[in-house]
């Protein structure tokens, strides 16, 4: 596709973008000679909009009607002529009080998703960490009954779990105690692989009175140290997409909400883009996704200290205020990656 448009198609093609996501409906060229600024007639107009069409740019869904942009002509919109419009102060303050350090890391990432969604009244998406990503500060077991052993893990993102294992024989509270005092002394600030390895190691190793020790913490770690079950991504306001007039047809919703609950297409698409630089945006058919046809995915990366964590974005129609929508995403992904390091000085 030559998209080497001249200087009237290129104003004429933002204003009717633009002009289209404000109020849905398809512009005529009467509007786009009154919108654009130029000293053209509405013939003229009407000639620059057929060569538009023949391009793809541009759609008429009547034959009487105006045109509307097809997802070739957002694409080109957004990447060359798109004028994005910082995110207000007052807005930074909100989504800070909203994403405030402190907080364990999975309410932070549900805060994030239901901003997301509140601020762009769309679809709001966050991925989740691996548990294994961050290290542990404090460990303490906790004798249940002769079988069960209660694991209380505290990490150094401030995420708090109990999990309740099964270990192959009983341990005495004293031991329980030791294997404790142990794994925090040795191992606070290593991350839950690096410990099992380390101690499957010194295991190996050693033929001490440090074996016994050694063995519980093993058989422990390998049970309470663990990757649980978890979420791979959180989704928040779903049902706004029910209100969007492009996407009312039942059967698109359907097959939408579906490839929510299924979620790993989803979960595939935003992985592709952990290692980008700032903010991707995929539109319609470049989702790969049947269902997300008439969707746009705004995405991008957060992280802390240095390390890329996961993913978050927007999904919403392509009918969007992509101005205001791609500085937020890319906003609340700093604001995140900030909370969860907080050593950093926020954004």
């Amino acid at each position: 596709m030559d998209l080497s448009l001249d200087p009237r198609a290129r104003r004429l093609l933002r204003t009717l973008i633009s002009q289209h996501i404000r109020d849905g409906e398809p512009v005529g060229s009467r509007t786009l000679a009154r919108s654009s600024g130029l000293d053209v007639s509405p013939a003229t107009i009407r000639n620059i909009m057929a060569d538009l069409e023949e391009i793809g740019l541009v759609a008429a869904p009547h034959a009487s009607a105006g045109r509307i942009p097809t997802a070739q002509g957002y694409r080109v919109f957004v990447d060359s002529l798109l004028q994005v419009k910082p995110v207000q102060e007052a807005e930074v303050s909100q989504m800070r009080a909203n994403l405030a350090a402190g907080a364990g890391t999975q309410a932070l990432l549900s805060n994030t998703s239901e901003l997301l969604s509140a601020m762009s009244q769309f679809v709001g998406v966050v991925t989740v960490p691996q548990r294994g990503q961050f290290a542990f500060r404090h460990i303490d077991f906790v004798a249940l009954d002769a079988q069960r052993v209660l694991v209380i893990l505290v990490f150094t993102d401030n995420e708090v779990q109990n999990r309740i294992i099964t270990p192959r024989r009983a341990y005495t509270p004293s031991e329980l105690e030791q294997t404790a005092n142990f794994l925090n002394a040795h191992f606070a600030g290593r991350s839950l692989h690096e410990i099992r390895a380390t101690l499957l190691r010194d295991l190996r190793d050693t033929r001490s009175e440090m074996e016994r020790l050694l063995s519980a913490a093993v058989e422990l770690s390998e049970q309470a140290l663990g990757e649980p079950g978890q979420d791979d991504m959180l989704l928040a306001g779903q049902t706004r997409l029910m209100g969007v007039q492009e996407l009312s047809d039942l059967d698109r919703l359907r097959e939408l909400f579906e490839a929510f609950a299924r979620k790993r297409e989803i979960l595939q698409l935003l992985e592709r883009t952990i290692h980008a630089q700032g903010v991707r945006v995929f539109i319609g058919e470049e989702t790969g996704l049947a269902p997300l046809d008439g969707c746009t995915v705004v995405t991008a990366p957060y992280g802390a200290n240095g390390r890329v964590l996961g993913v978050l974005g927007v999904i919403g129609p392509t009918r969007m205020a992509y101005e205001r929508v791609i500085p937020m995403v890319q906003a609340t992904a700093d604001l995140l990656g900030a909370a969860l390091n907080p050593e950093t000085p926020a954004p």
